[in-house]
């Protein structure tokens, strides 16, 4: 084992959890309906009427244009690769400098219209959403304009607006959401840095010219970077291939001495995962984006062949079997893109603190649109399990089902796995909490650090828990200015409630164990999403209730059939075989069950599960590719 793989393994348990909560924005200065939520109060004057829409851009439009002339989708899948075409006609729209400011020659558009770009450009080819999305959600573009300084900006932004693509560089071999293991380094030298690493499933790693590195600096901890691409020392080693996003330009990309300049850090030193965090509280937006355009194409799909396809006499869809598919597959790309909208909405206007409310649309996007494409699937039966360009070439309708269900896939782990997302929304949910009474169950806390502790508690929940009894949910009037939905809010309201009294108890119980509980933390969030989306749908649909009245129809369908799952995870809190699983799965790694994997042939374990890296020069070709800058 190499010295710098030594280093890295060699974290605590608590060390691990220490430098991921000094990354977390621990201020609250702005209002979060999320947060409010999960303390029982069902703050809805945050999110309803919701913050007004800047005008439809023309971009828009000229992008439409160019995706169905000029962007072959069944050709980017069949040949795993985005034609440098697309790349070039992108840029010569403006497209990689959609959320760079127009003074550094982008586009600025909101938040809201990013996504409405990303939803629509996904709906063609998955693989050029994410080209688009990761260039501009977590790649150079949105850490300069958050922490970069003006040099930073003026450098390296105008070149990205005007077709240059960035990447990303934090995963590494054996290093995933565990960032306090992080082995690539920055070594001061003068003038700057000595960059020494190995990056894993870098996004547009292959083609990217600027790059955003993650890398440890000696006693000042782990740092941000913008890379050239190009710069001696760097090798892009092997382009990953992948279950779906077929045309992603994916890299395991190795740093050999590269010398990054000391102008190029961003933030300052030791700022790298805060910086990464802050960045995704709205770049998590663009996977729902991508999430609702699926949703959108299965809709259109399901309705289609169900209306056509006739089965014992009737269209297949008029069977109650598959009309509850459709009416899912409805009523949840209603949510998505009602709670993806809301969250767009409150992050262009600025007011409200969205880490919560972004983190809940990307878990809950991320699982529900898998659960539609699967559904879609089921509906078209065979068809659905056979690829587009089979269908097509025996002359049938070109339907892309399994694409969308292998393209789909992906986002229950990109940016933060949903079992990450469920541990990082439950740290922000009990946050109140632990701000008053985290010294009590600290076991570093001295007695005089938890007694202090315990007069907040005392203090803090003799305000509080009077407030879960009665609410505005309890009153048969309340909200009634939203009409036949307002039964709705009142049980979002009560449920919030109870969702608080549960958590409540729960952090009783278990005190310093109630980390481990990550089964029940996971269905505490699940409550939270699905209470949020029941919001989003009415306050969408009553907004919209003149322009587009069939809104309350799926509002309300949504709701319902919301309260039914959240109504099964209250059960789970406290009914449930979390004890039993956890001592099964302790079990099975202890090999009691593996007579279960005999009577079937194992391939050979030759290789390790995660490959080994050294630190040195690359004894691999490079892979690398480059962009002919567009024409004109």
């Amino acid at each position: 084992m190499s010295t710098t793989q030594r280093k890295t393994t060699d974290v605590s348990e608590k060390q691990a959890r220490q430098t991921a909560e000094a990354a977390r924005e621990s201020e609250w200065t702005r209002p979060s309906f999320g947060k409010e939520l999960f303390l029982g109060r069902f703050r809805l004057d945050l999110i309803d009427p919701p913050p007004a829409a800047t005008p439809r851009p023309a971009f828009l439009d000229r992008l439409e244009e160019f995706l169905r002339s000029e962007v072959d989708g069944a050709r980017i899948e069949r040949e795993a690769r985005i034609p440098d075409e697309v790349f070039q006609g992108l840029a010569r729209l403006g497209a990689f400098g959609m959320k760079i400011d127009e003074e550094f020659g982008g586009l600025g558009l909101s938040n809201l219209h990013y996504c409405k770009a990303l939803t629509m450009t996904g709906s063609v080819n998955a693989s050029v959403a994410a080209l688009l999305s990761a260039h501009q959600s977590i790649g150079v573009p949105q850490p300069l304009k958050l922490f970069g300084t003006e040099a930073q900006k003026r450098a390296f932004l105008p070149r990205l607006a005007a077709g240059e693509v960035s990447a990303f560089l934090l995963t590494e071999p054996d290093v995933g959401s565990d960032p306090a293991r992080l082995g690539t380094v920055a070594e001061p030298v003068e003038g700057g840095f000595r960059l020494n690493g190995v990056k894993l499933w870098a996004t547009n790693g292959t083609v990217a010219t600027l790059l955003v590195v993650m890398a440890r600096v000696p006693e000042k901890g782990i740092t941000a970077f913008v890379v050239e691409g190009d710069a001696p020392g760097i090798t892009v080693e092997r382009r990953n291939a992948f279950l779906g996003l077929r045309g992603l330009e994916n890299s395991v990309t190795r740093f050999h001495d590269v010398f990054v300049p000391a102008e190029n850090v961003i933030g300052g030193l030791g700022k790298g995962l805060r910086i990464a965090l802050t960045t995704l509280n709205t770049g998590r937006l663009s996977l729902p984006a991508m999430c609702v355009g699926a949703g959108k194409r299965a809709l259109a799909i399901a309705r289609e062949w169900s209306a056509d396809r006739v089965q014992w006499g009737r269209p297949v869809g008029t069977h109650e079997a598959v009309a509850k598919k459709i009416a899912f597959i409805a009523a949840t790309t209603y949510a998505m893109e009602s709670m993806l909208d809301l969250c767009c909405r409150i992050a262009d206007d600025h007011r409200n603190d969205i880490r919560i409310e972004a983190a809940l649309v990307k878990l809950f996007a991320s699982e529900m649109s898998w659960l539609v494409a699967d559904e879609l699937i089921q509906i078209r039966g065979g068809r659905g399990y056979e690829t587009a360009e089979s269908l097509d070439a025996r002359g049938e309708r070109a339907a892309e089902a399994e694409q969308i269900l292998r393209d789909l896939r992906i986002n229950r782990i990109f940016e933060g796995s949903t079992e990450i997302m469920h541990l990082l929304i439950a740290r922000e949910a009990v946050d109140a909490h632990l701000s008053v009474a985290g010294d009590i169950i600290d076991p570093d806390a001295d007695l005089a650090r938890k007694a202090r502790a315990g007069a907040r508690a005392g203090a803090f929940y003799a305000r509080w828990l009077p407030t879960l009894t009665v609410g505005s949910g309890q009153n048969p009037s309340a909200y009634g200015e939203f009409g036949p939905l307002a039964h709705h809010l009142r049980w979002v309201e009560r449920t919030s409630r109870r969702l608080a009294r549960s958590t409540f108890y729960a952090m009783s119980r278990w005190q310093g164990r109630m980390e481990r509980k990550q089964a029940f933390l996971g269905r505490i969030v699940d409550i939270g999403a699905e209470l949020f989306a029941m919001a989003a749908v009415v306050s969408r649909a009553h907004a919209e209730r003149d322009d587009r009245p069939a809104g309350r129809e799926l509002a309300d369908l949504f709701c319902r059939q919301a309260r039914l799952r959240a109504e099964a995870h209250l059960a789970a809190l406290w009914d449930n075989t979390d004890a039993l699983d956890a001592k099964a799965a302790e079990r099975v790694l202890g090999g009691r069950y593996a007579f279960l994997e005999e009577g079937v042939i194992h391939p050979p374990a030759d290789k390790p599960w995660v490959a080994a890296w050294e630190p040195g020069a690359s004894t691999a070709e490079d892979v690398r590719r480059r962009i002919p800058p567009p024409s004109g």
